[in-house]
């Protein structure tokens, strides 16, 4: 599991068929620090996970496609988890 910060949301003209109804979202990883540590990801969202709100991901792929209900699916990463503040905020 990771933390990120959502960073956008991708538009696609064409998406696999296992991602109808499903948000995709461009998600910055990030370090111990909140720093932004590494290449960003696209995830697949049911939350309603907002612009720079921090979110906890998972790469289960087996969990995304049970989730998306299509052993097939290309999907890997996965918004699990909205956070609302850290233990550093309190």
């Amino acid at each position: 599991m990771q933390l990120a910060r959502v960073e956008g949301s991708v538009t696609s003209t064409r998406k696999h068929p296992s991602f109808a109804g499903w948000r995709l979202l461009i998600c910055q990883p990030l370090d111990s620090d909140m720093e932004p540590g590494g290449a960003p990801v696209i995830a697949l969202d049911s939350l309603g996970s907002g612009m720079h709100q921090t979110v906890l991901l998972t790469s289960d792929g087996a969990a995304a496609r049970k989730a998306v209900g299509d052993e097939m699916s290309p999907a890997r990463m996965m918004i699990i988890a909205i956070i609302d503040e850290s233990q550093e905020d309190q």
